[in-house]
């Protein structure tokens, strides 16, 4: 097994070198010359967002309570892509820009996009570090290396492949990681209902546990609305799905391929949350990695190695899109300002110096002993309580402006921080920051209508 997986990772490596021969400017570097097919990009969305918090977290906290328990990650997400598709792809593709931060420029002018595209950088963080953490718990089962090593082989494999290949590099080895991710969770899905004694096995999981609507008190409805808007709203915001539309070869095509990734994106996530739910109610097994201590115990190496080989796809893939995302947005919208140059061949090099930068600071963050789930859901908060509104109304609301994207940026954001850090009330918080980034957008824009 160790072997297949080590030859699995010097594949991917290989074909991050072979993407360096396509890449002639910035712009191929960051949106693969915008020549995406509709496979490519469909497949570059899903394995985008396919990542740990999936496979892992959610996986971990279905067990608590069932569906209604990760209505953030898988469904919140599916919603997101689904949303996307029909409310920003075509506007944002016709207004054919290079990064999430230019939008915020041609809207409200430099400082604005540098306000925002700061904003969105810090988000990013979390998301990063959590691949690097699960990519340290996935190797260190597979080679009982210890933790620490195994993140930073993660992080130089990482490092590798999005450096020298950008988008090119991500795009083809996302559609070998996404025929292998769905491939390796049908085959152990498929293993585990044969050894529960066949798909009666659902019979056993409580109805309960299906169910998608919180029970009827403060406490789990506030939980309720919060995860489900993190994530279904806070990442429409996001430069990795700004980055995947802007790489396709048309509007059609990226309009397309946010429709089918969303589909196909809850369909596949539901089969590890199945996976796991037979194995705790018909094989009576639980612990703290449920689905990776059973298969590592009771399956035999031709599962562990299909297994493996697919949850270290779903890592490498999120994490490489997810450097991506904030290191363009570094190299083009705040970096050349500093330096003040704006030539193809200095925005290629800042380009692959700010992945060197985004990449070092997320495995620092790595070792701050977050869980995977926290550190993605901060991510998506973030730009929730900061960047949606002035984004959406931005494209669809004609009295939008400069006052109205500042004051709800960063009242949005201190609102969400003081009720979440300060006060301790960790989902109001969300609720609070969405719903003030929202009135101080609208309330802002009306009261300075002359800026």
């Amino acid at each position: 097994m160790i072997w297949f997986i080590f030859g699995y990772l010097l594949l991917l490596i290989g074909i991050g070198l072979f993407s360096k021969k396509l890449i002639k400017t910035g712009r191929d570097y960051l949106l693969a010359g915008q020549s995406l097919p509709l496979s490519l990009s469909t497949f570059a969305l899903f394995a985008t967002w396919f990542g740990s918090e999936t496979i892992l977290g959610a996986t971990d906290e279905v067990l608590k309570g069932g569906f209604v328990k990760v209505i953030e990650e898988p469904f919140g997400a599916a919603l997101c892509l689904i949303l996307a598709g029909f409310l920003i792809v075509k506007p944002i593709y016709r207004m054919g820009l290079t990064t999430f931060g230019d939008f915020f420029r041609v809207k409200y002018g430099e400082k604005v996009e540098i306000l925002a595209t700061l904003m969105l950088i810090i988000s990013y963080f979390g998301w990063i570090a959590a691949q690097f953490v699960a990519f340290g718990l996935i190797f260190k089962t597979i080679t009982n290396f210890s933790f620490e090593v195994s993140i930073l082989i993660g992080f130089f494999i990482v490092l590798i492949l999005t450096y020298l290949g950008g988008m090119w590099a991500i795009a083809l080895t996302d559609f070998i990681q996404t025929i292998v991710i769905i491939f390796s969770i049908l085959f152990v899905f498929f293993d585990v209902i044969l050894l529960a004694g066949g798909f009666s096995a659902f019979e056993k999981i409580p109805p309960s546990y299906y169910s998608l609507i919180p029970d009827l008190n403060y406490k789990d409805i506030i939980m309720y609305i919060a995860g489900l808007i993190t994530i279904s709203l806070g990442s429409i915001p996001g430069q990795e799905l700004f980055q995947r539309y802007m790489s396709s070869k048309s509007e059609n095509v990226a309009f397309k391929s946010s429709i089918l990734a969303g589909l196909m994106y809850l369909t596949v996530a539901l089969i590890p949350l199945f996976t796991v739910l037979i194995i705790k109610f018909s094989l009576g097994f639980e612990s703290k990695n449920t689905l990776i201590d059973f298969i590592s115990l009771y399956t035999n190496d031709y599962i562990k190695t299909i297994f493996f080989a697919g949850l270290i796809s779903a890592v490498l893939s999120t994490a490489s899109a997810a450097i991506l995302a904030p290191s363009a947005l570094l190299s083009n919208n705040i970096l050349p300002k500093i330096f003040k140059t704006f030539s193809e061949s200095a925005l290629l090099t800042l380009s692959r110096s700010s992945v060197l930068i985004i990449s070092i600071i997320s495995l620092l963050l790595a070792f701050s002993g977050e869980s995977i789930y926290q550190l993605v859901a901060t991510s998506s908060i973030i730009t929730l309580v900061s960047l949606f509104s002035p984004f959406i109304l931005g494209i669809y609301w004609s009295k939008s402006n400069r006052a109205g994207a500042v004051a709800s940026i960063v009242i949005g954001f201190f609102s969400w921080f003081v009720v979440n850090f300060l006060i301790g009330l960790e989902y109001e918080a969300v609720i609070v920051g969405f719903l003030v980034n929202v009135l101080s957008m609208v309330l802002f824009s009306l009261l300075f209508k002359e800026i």
